[in-house]
């Protein structure tokens, strides 16, 4: 999760999409708008859900335009061959 966060932070792309599961991965993103800041990442909590899948509930702080935001989701990730892949996420 820190790992997906540092790269929203840097705007790299190319690394969410490489730790994307592909049967839920978008062809593309979106590139960040421009200005936004990234202020920090908690993460509130860790589930094993099975043998191997997990969630991580977090918040991620930003800023636009001198406007404040959080992101505050689930998201869900599955262990295949070693790695760890995002699924997808619910925005709460």
């Amino acid at each position: 999760m820190r790992s997906r966060y540092s790269a929203y932070a840097l705007g790299r792309m190319d690394y969410l999409l490489a730790t994307w599961h592909p049967n839920t991965r978008p062809p593309a993103l979106d590139p960040m708008p421009q200005g936004l800041k990234w202020l920090g990442l908690d993460v509130r909590a860790h589930r094993v859900v099975a043998d191997q899948q997990a969630t991580v509930e977090f918040v991620a702080r930003s800023k636009l335009a001198g406007k404040a935001h959080r992101l505050h989701e689930v998201s869900r990730f599955v262990l295949e061959n070693g790695q760890w892949w995002y699924l997808d996420g619910q925005i709460l």
